[in-house]
């Protein structure tokens, strides 16, 4: 496929992707409400539990509110959308889907949804601690008034993150899959990949301690462990079709190559042929000595 057909491709997956991304964001708009008191609640929470302090949320400008409500709902729509722009990504990197390769897709797409909100779910869960642990470095006579902006950028920043780093391990199957990435090139980098997921969650992780950093390193590590047992079954499993049938490798549009000259087939055509003729010669020179010539062929 030429390049220019390969950025026309490109430019309908991003149509495709952004308007699935812009109706979500018109759902997140009218979810605005519920989804803001749930983020905010450890702040609220945090104002409970230390008597006297003082936490809350701020809007420093008249427009602010408005800029946080579509903010907020595009960030939601990024999510709610996740199935139409994650299938989009795996319909680009294997361009001219085939009836397998569709199959794929559809199960590239229903492993990467739950992966995805899976990686936001820990995030949640993370979240609380990291506002507990940040704001312990208040003053004892100051308070916290943080700006809704910046709670929003912060809160949304780990959430991709966190989900992102979910999908990715699930990528590295889909270039297996497409015969980019093989098992043996991932067993090999294997302790690359677990320093960079140790890189990852340290710098991800929105608070220094151990164990956020952890809850988010180990479950990358498992799901790396995953990916390169599922590409080495593919691996596998292509090896010996290919010994049992030399023409499994050709894709499903793709000719497989003719029989050589001098086999069997091509001899016994020769020989068939030469009999007719044979027998078309013979034919011409019982005729010509019935008409009293000479016949024609020795």
């Amino acid at each position: 496929m030429p390049l220019r057909e390969h950025l026309r491709e490109l430019r309908q997956r991003l149509i495709k992707a952004g308007i699935a991304i812009l109706i979500g964001a018109v759902i997140g708009w009218f979810l605005y409400q519920p989804l803001f008191e749930a983020l905010t609640r450890p702040i609220h929470e945090l104002a409970k539990e230390r008597l006297g302090a003082d936490a809350k949320v701020v809007f420093p400008q008249v427009a602010s509110p408005f800029n946080l409500q579509l903010k907020l709902a595009f960030y939601l729509g990024v999510v709610v959308s996740s199935p139409v722009w994650l299938y989009q990504l795996w319909a680009f990197i294997v361009p001219g889907l085939t009836k397998r390769e569709k199959r794929y897709a559809i199960s590239f797409v229903a492993a990467s949804v739950p992966l995805f909100l899976a990686g936001i779910g820990l995030a949640w869960l993370v979240l609380p601690n990291a506002v507990r642990f940040l704001t312990e470095f208040t003053p004892k006579d100051a308070a916290n008034y943080i700006n809704a902006d910046d709670y929003l950028t912060f809160v949304t920043r780990i959430m991709l993150a966190f989900g992102i780093a979910f999908v990715v391990p699930l990528l590295l199957v889909a270039l297996n899959m497409a015969g980019v990435l093989s098992a043996r090139a991932l067993g090999r980098g294997w302790r690359i990949a677990v320093f960079l997921c140790f890189l990852f969650a340290a710098i991800a992780s929105p608070t220094p301690d151990a164990g956020s950093m952890l809850a988010l390193a180990f479950p990358m590590t498992a799901l790396y462990v995953i990916a390169w047992f599922i590409a080495w079954l593919h691996d596998r499993r292509k090896a010996r079709q290919a010994a049992a049938d030399p023409f499994a490798g050709l894709s499903d549009d793709e000719a497989s190559p003719l029989p050589d000259d001098g086999s069997p087939a091509d001899e016994s055509d020769t020989s068939h042929d030469t009999s007719d003729d044979a027998d078309q010669d013979a034919h011409d020179d019982e005729v010509d000595v019935q008409a009293g010539d000479r016949p024609t062929h020795p």
